[in-house]
């Protein structure tokens, strides 16, 4: 077990791009660290200079104090997963996994114990005599991770290990990797596009956009306490829903409108004294869809939307809807040049709702929802920054 440590790390290709603009960070000794972020962050990038399959620009890499940045991969004592299982294909499937042992120089006998030790614990004993084209590709992977394991490596780097796999077996493979590093305990990063691998598999999260790290922490932590509006909308599923608004009224008394509708936001400023500052002007708001529910009594404050789109998940149901705006009744939704089909920049405009099952709903019939606004965040409308909720009490020192 290791600690990988990543200082002002910067890689700009030839084209004048920069891929990873002055990342730090520290994954700790035995942590699972998980990489997140949109297709072309970064993320693996970060991950292949880490490996020393990629040349920093600029910054270093250290695994347990040792400067890296300069070693050959070899050198470096790293097992990698490759999204493409990377197997020999003339290789049995225990050939594929006892060859780094063979490279090493291993005694035979040792090798293959700690091959047949591996395959029994990854349920890949009776394929052992098998090529890769005789396998699953829930059987492949695993084998690309028995080659990576035989070796008891200082740190493993898992780049998108899963997205082949269907929905099911990503499922099964995810408690797989988590019962494995529970074992082994060795410092792990994993690299993903897919938020909820993020939260079920990372001991902690480091978000990326655009080269950049925008905030680590727990996958509770991100959650609850978002950094700024990229991370918010990028962590939840169905992400966060997103409006401009301008607040109204005193710190007493603060009040919004919203899709021709006045709502009014009790103790928000005590909760978040940075609030202050936006009366009288605008804000970003934002809404996790489970904020939301159908309104079943008249005379409360409620959004009326009319549904775009009704899915039905078995135990709740989502239902999408045009992005009610600030300063524009809600009585347009009703309007033939409403989109019924929605494209990616259309698709920025539509927010979620998160339902019960029972709730009567369908497309084209206007409904009245109610607005948890306790559970509201809010982030500045230029830098995106999150205007954070003040701690509830101060954290009881820990005794000596």
């Amino acid at each position: 077990m290791s600690v990988v440590r990543l200082e002002h790390l910067t890689k700009t290709f030839s084209g004048g791009t920069t891929a990873v603009d002055d990342l730090s960070l520290t994954i700790g000794d035995g942590e699972f660290l998980v990489l997140v972020g949109p297709s072309g962050c970064g993320k693996s990038t970060v991950l292949r200079m880490i490996a020393g399959l990629e040349d920093a620009s600029g910054g270093d890499v250290f695994i347990d104090d040792q400067r890296v940045t300069d070693w050959a991969p070899k050198a470096r004592d790293i097992a990698m997963v490759f999204q493409n299982y990377a197997l020999y294909p003339h290789m049995t499937v225990q050939q594929n996994m006892g060859f780094a042992l063979k490279l090493r120089h291993t005694d035979k006998a040792e090798a293959q114990e700690k091959v047949r030790e591996t395959a029994d614990l990854l349920g890949l004993s009776a394929y052992l005599e098998r090529k890769p084209k005789a396998l699953s590709g829930g059987q492949r992977q695993r084998v690309a991770m028995g080659r990576a394991m035989v070796r008891q490596p200082r740190v493993f780097l898992l780049d998108e290990p899963l997205s082949n796999l269907d929905a099911k077996l990503r499922v099964s493979m995810r408690a797989e990797l988590a019962r494995l590093h529970q074992r082994y305990r060795i410092t792990t990063v994993y690299v993903t596009h897919d938020q909820v691998e993020a939260m079920t598999l990372g001991d902690r999260i480091a978000v990326i956009d655009k080269g950049r790290l925008q905030q680590v922490g727990t996958p509770e932590e991100l959650y609850r306490a978002p950094a700024n509006r990229f991370v918010a909308g990028f962590m939840g599923s169905p992400s966060m829903n997103f409006a401009t608004v301008e607040l109204g009224g005193d710190a007493d008394r603060v009040t919004m409108t919203l899709g021709g509708q006045e709502f009014g936001l009790s103790d928000v400023v005590r909760r978040r004294p940075d609030l202050a500052r936006y009366l009288g002007s605008r804000v970003v708001i934002g809404l996790r869809p489970a904020a939301f529910s159908v309104a079943e009594s008249p005379g409360v404050a409620a959004l009326t939307i009319v549904p775009l789109g009704v899915e039905s998940l078995g135990d709740e149901k989502h239902v999408l809807f045009r992005a009610p705006l600030a300063d524009v009744s809600v009585a347009r939704e009703g309007t033939d040049d409403m989109p019924v089909t929605v494209d990616e920049t259309s698709g920025a405009q539509l927010w979620t709702a998160k339902v019960t099952q029972r709730a009567d709903l369908a497309i084209g019939r206007p409904v009245s929802l109610t607005v948890d606004l306790s559970e509201a965040y809010f982030f500045d409308p230029v830098s995106g920054e999150a205007v954070v909720e003040v701690p509830v009490a101060a954290p009881v020192a820990a005794a000596a």
